[in-house]
């Protein structure tokens, strides 16, 4: 067989170990695998491509990023360009696409199996908001980064007296910010599972400073929304999926300077951004990845396609492609309702509203 393979959306730490295991499983069932460059972009126009083999692959597993590249193309916007893919793959005598990705890049994968191509996608987003399945690659190399921020910035806000609002990535769920948020000992998380006015904010860090604790940690999801807060600014760009460029709002910088001008305390911002994609994967998704990749060849030889392998406790599951990009996966009422006790406000008489998207 030949299988195609392409990593779209925002780059992940894990994925080329998920490519690794795809060549190496497909390698030994005779197959041939065919990456595809830049994402959906490679599959558009000539389509840019290249036979991807075993020694391609030769100590690729602690690499971060992605060696076949990637970008948020979305190739179904226009009728010329969904008919290139489709004859790009037939172009490149693909027998089975394996598109690994996000919920964007799996709604492609989705379309193309209702299309007729034989694909099997494998999950992958920092954010870890894919339905259906616990663990999304890259996740846990992002935590990670944000607990050891977090850990660097405990002491110069202790030595300094100072509020610091540490903005990580979290469009939709607050996954990064209350798993990396708690691992680090944040004092206050803000995703949109569970939100705080910029009074209780306020409120909250005063009764801090009266028992003497005058370093606060509040971490905040990039993707939160606070109506009251002056200062965030209006996007003015989209991607090719037509969300709004987060990193142009600057909800860190307003709410670091919401802060100081309520309370007077002495507030900095800092903005993880693209530090929580970068550097080696954990072994968490370098396993996880393997595993993704291990299953999703099987499945294609096992003449299985519009399917997902996911985490499932300890074991890969399979699920439709259709299921998992249906809805976004909220963190869990338990995890919010931890974060509500440990890093919400630590009163009780403050109501806080709580939202799971899941």
């Amino acid at each position: 067989m030949r299988l195609g393979i392409l990593t779209g959306g925002g780059d992940a730490p894990g994925l080329n170990a998920a490519i690794r295991a795809v060549v190496m499983r497909a390698t030994t069932q005779g197959d041939t695998v065919v990456g595809f460059r830049d994402g959906w972009a490679g599959l558009i126009g000539e389509g840019l491509a290249r036979v991807v083999r075993i020694e391609d692959v030769h100590g690729i597993v602690g690499l971060g990023g992605t060696i076949l590249g990637t970008s948020r193309t979305d190739p179904r916007k226009e009728d010329r360009t969904r008919a290139e893919v489709l004859a790009n793959l037939r172009r490149y005598d693909i027998d089975a696409l394996i598109p690994m990705g996000g919920n964007d890049t799996l709604s492609v994968a989705s379309w193309l199996h209702e299309a007729g191509v034989r694909v099997v996608g494998i999950p992958k987003t920092v954010d870890n908001d894919i339905a259906e399945t616990d663990h999304c690659i890259g996740f846990d190399t992002a935590v990670s980064v944000v607990m050891d921020a977090l850990d660097r910035l405990r002491t110069t806000a202790s030595a300094h007296h100072r509020v610091m609002v540490v903005e990580v990535m979290g469009r939709d769920t607050g996954w990064v910010a209350a798993i990396g948020g708690l691992a680090g000992g944040a004092d206050l998380i803000l995703m949109p599972e569970l939100r705080l006015t910029l009074e209780e904010i306020g409120r909250a860090l005063e009764r801090r400073h009266a028992r003497g604790q005058t370093d606060t940690i509040v971490v905040v999801a990039e993707g939160v929304d606070f109506p009251d807060l002056q200062g965030v600014r209006e996007a003015s760009t989209t991607d090719a999926f037509g969300h709004v460029r987060l990193d142009q709002r600057g909800i860190g910088d307003a709410l670091a300077r919401s802060i100081e001008q309520r309370t007077g305390y002495e507030t900095r911002a800092v903005v993880l951004g693209h530090l929580q994609r970068g550097g080696s994967p954990t072994a968490t998704d370098r396993l996880w990845a393997t595993r993704f990749g291990d299953a999703a060849v099987d499945l294609v030889h096992e003449g299985k396609s519009g399917v997902l392998p996911v985490a499932r406790g300890d074991g890969v599951a399979v699920v439709p492609l259709r299921d998992a990009v249906a809805t976004v996966r909220g963190v869990p009422q338990d995890i919010v309702e931890l974060v509500r006790r440990l890093a919400g406000t630590g009163v009780p008489e403050i109501p806080l509203r709580v939202a799971n998207r899941a």
